[in-house]
């Protein structure tokens, strides 16, 4: 009796692998051998890119806070410091979207964490 081998299922695996693995360079795009190991670092790295993504956002919208900040004439660790005084909620990436369409409406925010800044500091020495 010949050996069974379920070629139907093996190729369909085997051609899903080169089809992941098109544009790749040489033999990664062309055997099914080198393909699968490429087509699997890819998604390693893409399992870990999309974790690290979240890190990278939050960091962008620090440097454009901070970039803002700086154009108003605070620090951008005074102002978190004056929102949370000012029991203000806003998120980093709103701020920083704030910041980038509306200058007036985050000119606003500034002096509200300025003033909570000052009061908290006045009530600190008294």
């Amino acid at each position: 009796m010949a050996r069974a081998t379920n070629s139907p299922a093996s190729r369909k695996r085997r051609k899903k692998v080169l089809k992941y693995a098109r544009g790749y360079f040489g033999n990664k795009s062309r055997l099914y051998r080198y393909a699968k190991d490429a087509v699997q670092h890819a998604w390693q790295h893409a399992y870990i890119a999309r974790r690290k993504k979240k890190g990278n956002m939050r960091s962008l919208w620090i440097v454009r806070l901070n970039a803002a900040c700086r154009n108003a004439g605070i620090s951008y660790s005074r102002f978190m410091e004056g929102l949370k005084a000012a029991n203000i909620g806003l998120d980093r990436k709103i701020l920083s979207d704030i910041a980038i369409r509306d200058e007036v409406a985050f000119q606003g925010i500034v002096k509200q964490s300025q003033e909570a800044l000052k009061a908290k500091t006045a009530a600190a020495q008294a």
